[in-house]
């Protein structure tokens, strides 16, 4: 069985390699083995080989990927609410491999009929626009939420679930190409980046209520967002795309009282309860079912091929999620 693996940090196409490792084995009481379909890469899996992703780098070799779907392939006692052929997420992290073995409670079954692409992006990007939606400023209908970085998977999960909510969206992005795409991905207002920002998000919204903003950049970029909140407002960091620490000044802090706040998924799986973990996803996996929640794909790399999917996926200016497939 084939495994990615990272021996040392470094330009991601260069660092990561594929390695032999023994197959798991049959499942035991309470387990079952899993055989990938797909995996996505996101910008957090390209930080991670660079060795820039989270508080400190993990521990070497690694075995990277957060997400990916995959087929049940045998069941071990007592393993009752899934079964063999079932598709399910992917247990992670560690999802950059031809197969995994894994407790039996870390896995659901997915809706049948849905295309396993959109399947495999379910558990990192739509939870992550939907909790920073709910957890931080609970939606009215009608208010305002402002996003950068709005091309991204994030983004077009933020926009699509805001528009539920009843909620209206603006979304920032750095190149005029990207506006007219994003406006018939159905963003309300779409801006391109710049000092002026605020003026005309002011210009755009009218006399409507923008309490959130969402920002994947970090840097001056964050405090561009601060200047777009109303009073009392709150930023939430989930990115550093620039490579930058967030920048909000006191003007914002101090006479306006805007909230800067951070968002990390991971910290959500470790502190809620699995069967509220399971619910989101059900919830979210529906979404992708009748299609109100869909990603853009621009590429897809048989596994081997895993150098080249990277280097594709670390270039600016994709139009979509690069994802490798295992198998035929």
């Amino acid at each position: 069985m084939r495994i990615a693996q990272v021996a040392s940090f470094g330009q991601p196409d260069r660092v990561i390699e594929l390695v032999e490792q023994a197959d798991p084995g049959d499942p035991g009481p309470g387990e079952v083995r899993v055989d990938s379909e797909f995996v996505p890469i996101n910008p957090a899996d390209v930080l991670n080989l660079e060795g820039r992703y989270g508080a400190e780098p993990p521990r070497l070799p690694m075995n990277p990927g957060a997400e990916g779907v995959g087929r049940i392939t045998a069941i071990g006692a007592g393993v009752a609410h899934v079964k063999v052929g079932d598709r399910v997420l992917l247990p992670g992290p560690g999802t950059w491999r031809e197969r995994t073995k894994a407790p039996a409670k870390m896995v659901f079954p997915l809706p049948a009929g849905v295309d396993p692409k959109q399947l495999a992006m379910l558990r990192v990007n739509p939870p992550t626009a939907y909790l920073m939606l709910q957890q931080f400023v609970p939606p009215k209908a009608g208010n305002w939420v402002v996003q950068n970085a709005a091309n991204s998977g994030v983004g077009h999960c933020l926009i699509r679930l805001a528009r539920d909510e009843g909620l209206k969206t603006i979304n920032v992005v750095r190149r005029p190409e990207l506006v007219a795409p994003l406006r018939a991905s159905g963003g309300d207002v779409v801006l391109t980046d710049g000092p002026d920002l605020d003026a005309r998000v002011r210009d755009a919204i009218g006399g409507g209520a923008l309490p959130l903003a969402i920002d994947a950049i970090g840097g001056e970029a964050t405090q561009r967002l601060a200047r777009c909140v109303a009073e009392n407002g709150i930023v939430v960091n989930y990115g550093l795309l620039s490579g930058e620490a967030c920048r909000v000044d006191a003007r914002e802090t101090v006479f306006r009282n805007v909230t800067l706040r951070g968002f990390w998924l991971r910290r959500w799986y470790v502190e809620t309860p699995p069967d509220q973990i399971a619910a989101t996803y059900r919830k979210l996996a529906a979404k992708v079912a009748d299609g109100s929640l869909t990603v853009d794909v621009e590429a897809v790399y048989p596994f081997d091929k895993i150098r080249e999917a990277v280097a594709h996926a670390a270039r600016g200016g994709r139009s979509g999620k690069i994802l490798m497939r295992f198998g035929d």
